[in-house]
């Protein structure tokens, strides 16, 4: 089978995808089980799960193709774990140097972490097949790591992964709309 294609393919389709998702909570009115997959205020973290959640859209459809391979659930989930720990590293080691965000770096980190993530999917599914004890395992992990995707969105940790830098919130408290509801109600 080409992998070539496949894989720009899903280079593409994840890219966009996960771009999208950037403003889908907006676009659902701060529908909460929205947010639950898309990003809902600036932290880290939430841009993050904008390729966590294109990611895992996309083994829609690399699952029908590759599912059957013995190394699908390792590749998906090292796929993954990738995403998660790229676009921190490269984010926060240049804002060690530029001590600001500059978007356009921003943008390319989110395409590299996908190609990366990409690159190690189909790396490791070529890969000599691996044991069905580490097979189920694999499985096994990539079922809590989506509960801990799940988990950290609706209760995010008090870390600086999780911190909206823009007004130092959490979560769902963290989106400017919902600060601006809060604040009325206050003031009633």
């Amino acid at each position: 089978m080409d992998y070539t294609f496949n894989f720009w393919l899903g280079v593409i389709v994840i890219s966009v995808l996960g771009t999208l998702a950037h403003f889908l909570y907006e676009w659902s009115h701060h529908n909460r089980a929205v947010g639950l997959f898309a990003a809902v205020n600036e932290s880290t973290w939430e841009h993050i799960k904008l390729a966590l959640t294109a990611t895992l859209l996309w083994s829609l459809y690399d699952g029908f193709f590759y599912g059957a391979y013995t190394n699908y659930f390792l590749a998906k989930l090292l796929s993954l774990i990738i995403l998660v720990l790229v676009i921190p590293a490269l984010f926060y080691s240049y804002r060690s140097f530029s001590k600001k965000s500059i978007l356009v770096i921003d943008i390319g980190i989110f395409y590299i972490a996908i190609l990366l993530s990409q690159l190690s999917f189909y790396g490791v599914l070529v890969l000599s097949p691996i044991s069905h004890a580490a097979q189920y395992l694999s499985c096994i992990g990539l079922f809590v790591f989506f509960g801990c995707y799940m988990t950290l969105t609706l209760a995010p940790l008090k870390n600086l992964l999780f911190k909206d830098p823009i007004n130092g919130r959490y979560g769902f408290r963290a989106h400017s709309d919902i600060i601006k509801k809060i604040k009325k109600k206050s003031k009633k």
